[in-house]
């Protein structure tokens, strides 16, 4: 769908255990691959983003990232708290940039502020939730979401245009998709979607 849910803010996530992702783990580890692949899509920007923090040439950027990967392989169904895999994939990426930059550099790197990471580790976990939530929408709601939450977002003038929604009839059908993602299955538990209009205030 394409939908970019970092665009959309959810305040207040507490904690970094997260239910579904021991699910995803014990799914994973029993061979599913379609479990293994949404492990990959979930966290892959989170662990590329540490992997940015430590200054690695692109090589070394992929072969950090490929052995993050290889160790959760090795791991998956032996994780001590599967809930907690956000916070495990952060720990070993920084663990794994550590070791290469050392290796290439023959010189202790910089590490990243702790804090910065932790904040990543919850980024991946709240997108997660509004990646699922957005994809329970009904496809009335779909098209609408996906271009309000653009890069650049689309005016109300063009979306009006592509979906063949009178301009004055953008805010209230946004307003209800919204409310639709509030009660998804996928945020029990977690906080309200933040009064923000996706992708900032296209106007008309």
């Amino acid at each position: 769908m394409g939908l970019k849910a970092s665009r959309i803010r959810v305040p207040g996530l507490a904690g970094h255990d997260d239910p579904a992702a021991a699910a995803l783990c014990t799914r994973a580890a029993a061979g599913d691959q379609g479990a293994w692949d949404e492990v990959v899509e979930r966290y892959a920007p989170m662990v590329w983003s540490i992997c940015t923090r430590f200054r690695l040439s692109d090589r070394d950027l992929e072969d950090v990232a490929q052995n993050v990967w290889l160790l959760l392989v090795d791991q998956l169904g032996k994780l001590p708290e599967p809930a907690a895999l956000a916070a495990w994939l952060a720990a070993t990426t920084r663990r794994e940039c550590l070791r290469v930059a050392t290796a290439s550099r023959g010189l202790e790197p910089l590490e990243p502020d702790a804090r910065v990471t932790g904040e990543e580790v919850i980024m991946a976990e709240r997108n997660a939730a509004l990646r699922a939530a957005l994809a329970e929408l009904p496809a009335s709601c779909q098209p609408l979401m996906d271009m309000l939450v653009s890069d650049p977002p689309y005016s109300y003038a063009q979306i009006s245009t592509a979906l063949g929604i009178p301009v004055e009839c953008i805010g209230p059908r946004r307003a209800r998709c919204l409310e639709r993602i509030r009660e998804s299955s996928a945020l029990l538990g977690l906080a309200d979607i933040g009064g923000n209009r996706p992708g900032g205030d296209p106007g008309a």
